[in-house]
């Protein structure tokens, strides 16, 4: 018998020369598992003992097939080939844990709820344009685009609009003619938006400074107009078209002249002091102070001087006119409702409400700056009347700062006086002529509402207002989504009978008096009652959007709103 070569019994060792170098060692059967140094795997290799299950039907053309004996080797999928549950129809391309909601823009809904919808989503989240506005051959011109986009941001910014409803617009324009991932940004005086054609290419930022602004609702309307026949597919509107019709907007006069805008301003007064228990002498008094006022202002604006310095002169003919009633000792006109009527006609409700809502829905730049505007003017309007208040006091005037001004036993004249009110209010902010009727009985339902919680259910005043502001804005915004436009026109005028003059005016009598407990209990009620009526116009216009077919997520908000660390 032999011995193999190798074996146990073989007497000598084989030489090197006579051994091969793939052969088995002495003593082992089978070969010792390859090193991972000298033969690496794939990590996408699948592990040893894993058995694959078997592709459906639909899997990719790399996903191979499986003899189910256990080995990997026999399959020749690829670590890219999506999962066998995987349906490019219906699955994102990416998903994170907390999964993606479907966005479903309805186009029945108004496209400044659209485009609210659109601007709090993050921009992968955001659908892709549909170019409503056919851009040419060679693509949109981003930038006449960009540029069309800043004048009509422009031109809301000047007139009063919110920062998120300027935002709102800027994005439905740049859609709407095809640009895609555009960015706008809008604080107090600046205007800003950025395009980025694609990962690779460099963004467009373009700017406009906005540096005079004005109130005219009606040039306001026009461009919400332009707007929605932009976004409108039926129309077509060209570049130069929307350039033209811009041209036209910003040519265009004032609908109300300058005559009629003096006797609105003393019809305000007149129906202000009338609805803080003033009767008809009381009430043409505050007219002319007012009027004179207004002239005024006027004349210091033809001068060049800035707009602190023009409250200030405006403030000053209403608290003479009292004054010098005091002074006559005129016993069946109250003086105090002459110049509480006369500040109903400078206090800026307009700007305290537009602070107020930029704050509340997160443009706090915008927001401080507005709200320091009001501040600025405020403390003009106190400049004004304390100048006269001291005057008055130095020469002898015995102005009573215990007596309360508004009764409640004057229902039919108080409403209707609260109707002129917000009357001669729309027609100062140069509303159009359709919109007035609306807007008026907006501020008689109003003081109705606010009426009737102080009157009858003994409900505090500031309380009162906040619930009256509330319904303005309400009705506002429901307008505003009937006619597609603007909501200030419908919201700003109604809330002028809820405006804190007569608490305005006792603050500041108090303090020309040396009363300052008195006076900054009164002030500080005013401020309290200014607040009360901003936040609930934005209350009521965010209620609002609860009852109306508003794009969103499915199963979450309309329009996300931030979200901020609460004190940590």
């Amino acid at each position: 018998m032999v011995a193999e070569p190798g074996g146990p019994e073989d007497p000598k060792p084989q030489s090197d020369e006579a051994r091969s170098a793939f052969s088995h060692p002495a003593g082992v059967g089978r070969s010792a598992p390859p090193s991972e140094e000298d033969h690496p795997t794939s990590e996408f290799a699948l592990p040893s003992g894993l058995t694959p299950e078997q592709p459906g039907p639909g899997s990719g053309s790399g996903a191979g097939s499986a003899s189910g004996s256990g080995s990997g080797s026999e399959t020749t999928g690829s670590a890219f080939a999506p999962p066998r549950t995987y349906s490019a129809r219906d699955s994102p391309a990416f998903t994170p844990a907390h999964g993606i909601p479907m966005i479903r823009l309805t186009k029945e809904a108004p496209w400044q709820d659209r485009m609210r919808t659109m601007l709090r989503m993050p921009v992968a989240e955001r659908p892709a344009p549909e170019p409503i506005q056919k851009p040419d051959d060679a693509g949109p011109a981003v930038p006449r685009v960009l540029d069309l986009t800043l004048r009509i941001g422009e031109l809301l910014l000047a007139g009063g609009e919110g920062a998120e409803d300027v935002e709102a617009a800027m994005f439905a324009v740049t859609r709407s003619y095809g640009l895609d991932r555009c960015e706008p940004t809008v604080t107090f005086t600046l205007l800003s938006i950025s395009h980025q054609p694609s990962l690779v290419d460099d963004p467009v930022t373009a700017s406009r400074t906005v540096r005079r602004r004005g109130t005219d609702y009606t040039r306001l309307a026009a461009v919400f107009r332009l707007i929605d026949d932009i976004h409108t597919e039926e129309a077509e509107i060209s570049l130069e078209e929307a350039y033209r019709r811009l041209a036209e907007i910003r040519r265009n006069r004032h609908p109300y002249p300058g005559w009629v805008l003096t006797l609105a301003a003393g019809g305000l007064a007149g129906a202000a002091s009338v609805l803080v228990g003033g009767g008809f002498l009381v009430f043409l008094i505050a007219a002319l102070g007012a009027m004179l006022g207004d002239r005024l202002a006027w004349l210091c604006a033809g001068r060049g001087l800035p707009e602190f310095y023009q409250f200030v002169a405006a403030a000053m003919p209403p608290a003479a006119m009292g004054v010098a009633l005091t002074l006559t000792h005129w016993s069946d006109v109250r003086p105090s409702a002459v110049i509480t009527g006369g500040l109903f006609a400078l206090l800026p409700g307009r700007a305290l409400v537009a602070g107020v809502q930029d704050g509340l829905t997160g443009y706090y730049i915008t927001a401080a700056a507005r709200l320091l505007e009001v501040m600025y003017f405020f403390i003009g309007i106190v400049a004004g009347v304390l100048l006269v208040l001291y005057g008055g006091l130095q020469l002898g005037a015995q102005l009573n700062p215990e007596a309360r001004l508004i009764s409640h036993d004057r229902p039919v004249i108080q409403i209707l006086a609260s109707m002129v009110l917000s009357l001669a209010f729309a027609i100062l902010l140069q509303q159009e002529r359709s919109t007035v009727l609306a807007v008026t009985l907006n501020g008689g339902v109003a003081w109705v509402i606010f009426g009737a919680m102080t009157r009858t259910g003994g409900i505090s005043p500031v309380a009162a207002t906040a619930v009256a502001a509330g319904l303005v804005g309400l009705f506002g915004q429901l307008f505003s989504r009937y006619r597609y436009t603007s909501s200030l026109p419908f919201i700003t005028a109604a809330i002028g009978p809820l405006l804190p003059g007569s608490a305005t005016y006792f603050g500041l009598l108090g303090v020309a008096q040396d009363r300052l407990n008195q006076g900054l209990a009164s002030l500080s009620t005013a401020v309290a009652t200014a607040g009360a009526i901003a936040i609930g116009v934005n209350l009521g216009s965010e209620i609002s959007r609860l009852f109306m077919r508003v794009p969103g997520a499915i199963g979450g908000a309309n329009r996300r709103a931030a979200k901020r660390t609460r004190g940590f």
